[in-house]
């Protein structure tokens, strides 16, 4: 996000008094800016007050310490600001001691003064250190909060008179804007494009950096070569190439203060003057451009595609394998050798060490080129190198710029470094003209829904820079200005009628809904799902779906468990979690580790969310081309090739499912709440599900999980405690409980319209208990079914109540005892009544599972 120091954009656009040094001011501009789409993302004001001043340093002595460490005690003269002597006359120097070796007696140097506040806050006092009494502070540039530069403090160029105001000097009273600028807008990452954006919101007069006069070159000058012969996309990775040559320059000097400061509010270091002004030139124009040593150079330089096995080590120390993708700058290794065989820099990203402006260079030969904003983003990419020309080659570069950027570079290096510029120049120019935009008047107004006139419209486009003329009566032929690639169709010009005039001007209008329609009965059945669900204590979450392949071995799953086949991203938001999930409950136990990790032991969540279950032997995809739309049989091959998404609902259940209080004990969360979730799930649903013990289905154990299938054998899903090995890896407490169903099978099989209306008997209940001893093996399921369908239609409500183990039933048997309600819609009934339904019920279970009335 680029960094405008207001004081420099005065310079471009007129700025209502008091913006560049006051916070209201700054906020102010920050407002007209957003109007037009400019978002601020903070404001960097004063952060020091005063007094800071200049001091000369008369003299110091160094101290050598027991610590080792060597300080400096200076007497340094802070003008009307020093010591008082004997005669009352500010004549003596203040003694300040300094742990910085950088300076020597005579240097200029930036002294903060007793009562003076640095960034963080830190505020400066007169204090013992080290033997003497430091009467303030000599700074650095971090200290300053002027850069990351502490090794040393600032030494300044010049000799500014002791006692000066450091803060005006260096701009520490101006404000800094910093903004946030979209991709399709790379010409405001620079003082030019937001001076103009600037002028576009308030009508304040735009004074454009870029009207310099440029000289028609002499003569030819370094040779240059564009020979890109791989172009992406068929388009050529470099079009337009300008080389200037300046001469016996002190290329290696320091800049000026003020440029420096100005680079330093934008976020940029001071290196060099030669670097120091091709950055400040970017900054103020938008055009990245470079200084090469000329004695280092070979001609002709050479712009082409990478070749196998080339390496760069580029001006970070960094040594990089080129890719053949990427866009170099090459030149002849030495006298004789081919051109283009030494690469020189990666284009429109970084140059190289080997040609870099060292202390001896004299000679600069400066370039400013146009590179595709493809082939540089794709290059950045790839090596992971982020640099300011990359960021604005990217978002696309004003073409026009090079020659007026080289230009403005030299006049800037002959005026602060000396030196003379060549007369003869390169410019290899091989763009292609801008295709014009047939616009029609009245899309603005049609696609906006606000009423712009003709005028309006063509006024608007005149402003952004396009050139605008007439041609068929209600239709504009339109040039889009060479800053703005990105307006390419109507629809962009659309966008800037609206922007420019005024997005508070659009009307915000709620549309209608239309009658007759709203959720579908499956979107209704599973928000009841949900409600239920958190009715009953759980709460939802929602989890990214995307797992690490250890997930499947933390599950315990077998190496020949299909949920182990999971769909691959080719671009993951984390290397670490690169398949999409093939079970909601892979994604929801993270979510209960983070969340016992943070110490909520007692969790109950739940998830609704899709899986990708890949089926093994699908033909992949592949790209269809982007030029057309999909043929049919394309558009179906691509439909077959996306793997089976169903939903599911799962939920995991931890510690106390009821809480310990002064009423007693708590009641921890087992297999049985999960078991009972899925039948609180069926329940909605309206589908009956038959329940059956799965020793064998990980991740649950393997002597409490419960298989749910609909009648007809599909299944739905399980339920359960997980198994201890599965709680172990996950980091979960014990006896942990869990479950997972189809949610889409369950509406699949759900009933027309679940919602049937049951008449209310007005009749009394009768009540019958039964306690039946089966085998330890029969599930509970088996006896309750037998029961329910015994007991026939006069059975309201079955409950079991009661599971008993012990000597009094007999080893490897177990009592359940059942409640039974009933009651009739025509009559009270009798005890015969009651009598007959508890003996028919008996007789079922008998029959069905071997069970005997306890008791008999």
């Amino acid at each position: 996000m680029p960094r405008v120091p207001l004081a420099w954009l005065a310079e471009w656009v007129d700025l209502p008094e008091g913006t560049t040094s006051t916070t209201v001011g700054a906020e102010q501009l920050a407002a007209d800016l957003a109007r037009v789409g400019l978002e601020d993302e903070g404001l960097h004001g004063a952060a020091v007050t005063g007094p800071l001043v200049v001091g000369r340093v008369v003299s110091l002595a160094p101290e050598p310490q027991k610590n080792g460490k060597t300080i400096n005690w200076c007497a340094v003269d802070v003008g009307a600001l020093n010591d008082l002597d004997a005669d009352g006359g500010r004549t003596v120097p203040r003694g300040i001691v300094c742990g910085a070796h950088n300076f020597a007696a005579g240097d200029h140097v930036v002294v903060a003064l007793p009562g003076a506040v640095l960034p963080g806050p830190f505020a400066i006092a007169a204090r013992k250190t080290y033997g003497h009494v430091s009467d303030g502070m000599i700074c650095s540039e971090r200290e300053l909060g002027l850069g990351e530069a502490h090794d040393g403090i600032i030494v300044l160029e010049g000799t500014p008179a002791p006692g000066t105001d450091a803060i005006e000097l260096l701009g520490l009273g101006e404000q800094t804007l910093e903004i946030n600028v979209t991709p399709d807008r790379g010409y405001c990452f620079s003082l030019r494009g937001v001076a103009r954006e600037y002028s576009h919101a308030t009508g304040a007069t735009f004074r454009d950096p870029a009207q310099i006069e440029v000289p028609v070159p002499s003569g030819a000058g370094f040779g240059v070569v564009i020979a890109d012969d791989a172009p992406l996309r068929g388009q050529a990775g470099a079009d337009r190439f300008v080389a200037r040559i300046v001469r016996g320059v002190a290329a290696a000097g320091p800049s000026p203060m003020w440029m420096q400061r100005r680079l330093t509010q934008a976020g940029m270091r001071p290196i060099s003057l030669a670097v120091d002004v091709t950055n400040y030139v970017m900054l103020e124009l938008g055009q990245p451009l470079h200084a090469y040593d000329l004695a280092g150079l070979v001609g002709p330089i050479v712009v082409r595609r990478a070749r196998a096995g080339e390496t760069l080590t580029t001006l970070d120390d960094v040594v990089r394998r080129l890719d053949p993708e990427d866009l170099l700058i090459t030149d002849g290794a030495g006298t004789g050798d081919e051109p283009g065989s030494r690469v020189l820099g990666i284009a429109g990203v970084m140059g190289g060490a080997s040609s870099e402006v060292s202390p001896t260079t004299t000679d600069v030969l400066i370039e400013g080129a146009h590179f595709d904003t493809v082939s540089v983003a794709r290059t950045s990419r790839r090596h992971k190198l982020a640099s300011e020309a990359s960021r604005r080659f990217e978002r696309g570069v004003d073409p026009e710029l090079a020659p007026v950027a080289v230009q403005r570079v030299i006049d800037l290096l002959i005026a602060h470094g000396g030196g003379v510029a060549d007369p003869t120049g390169t410019d290899v120019d091989q763009r292609v003209a801008v295709e014009p935009i047939l616009f029609s008047v009245d899309l603005p107004t049609r696609i906006v829904g606000v009423e712009y006139p003709a005028d309006v419209v063509r006024g608007v486009l005149e402003l952004i820079g396009c050139a605008v003329q007439d041609t068929e009566p209600g239709f504009l032929r339109v040039v889009a200005p060479s800053w703005r690639p990105d307006l390419t169709e109507p629809i962009d010009l659309v966008e800037e009628v609206a922007r420019l005039r005024g997005y508070d001007q659009i009307p915000s209008v709620l549309p209608v809904a239309p009658s007759g329609h709203g959720l579908t009965p499956a979107q209704q059945t599973r928000r009841s799902v949900a409600r239920s669900l958190a009715e009953s204590g759980l709460v939802e979450v929602l989890t990214y779906p995307f797992v690490s392949p250890t997930i499947h071995d933390s599950l315990g799953l077998a190496a020949d468990d299909p949920r182990r086949v999971a769909a691959r991203l080719a671009n993951p938001l984390s290397d670490e979690h690169p398949e999409l999930r093939t079970s909601v409950l892979a994604t929801l136990v993270e979510a209960g580790r983070a969340n016992v990790g943070r110490g909520m032991t007692d969790l109950g969540l739940f998830e609704i969310g899709l899986v990708t279950r890949p089926v093994p032997g699908t033909a992949a995809a592949g790209r269809p081309s982007i030029e057309t739309r999909p043929s049919d049989d394309e558009i179906a091959h691509l439909r077959a090739a996306v793997p089976p998404q169903p939903r599911r609902v799962a939920g995991l259940l931890t510690g106390n499912a009821e809480p310990a209080g002064w009423w007693g004990a708590g009641r921890r969360a087992d297999h049985t709440d999960a078991i009972a979730a899925v039948q609180r799930i069926a329940g909605i649903v309206g589908v009956p599900l038959t329940i059956t013990a799965d020793p064998d289905h990980a991740p649950w154990h393997p002597g409490r999980c419960a298989r749910f299938t609909l009648a007809d054998g599909t299944l739905v899903g399980h339920a359960g405690e997980l198994n201890p090995k599965v709680v172990a890896a996950l980091d979960l407490p014990t006896r942990s409980a869990a479950f997972e169903v189809d949610l889409d099978v369950l509406l699949d099989a759900a009933p027309v319209d679940p919602r049937q209306a049951v008449p209310l008997s007005t009749f009394p209940i009768a009540k019958e208990d039964i306690a039946l001893v089966v085998d330890v093996a029969v599930p509970a399921a088996d006896v309750f079914a037998a029961v329910q369908e015994g007991a026939g239609p006069l059975l309201e409500e079955l409950r079991l109540f009661d599971v008993y183990t012990g000597a009094q039933v007999g080893e490897g048997k177990k009592s359940l005892a059942f409640s039974l309600r009933l009651r009739a819609t025509d009559r009270t009934l009798t005890a015969q009544d009651a009598i007959a339904v508890r003996e028919a019920a008996v007789a079922e279970a008998t029959r069905r599972v071997g069970a005997l009335l306890r008791g008999a």
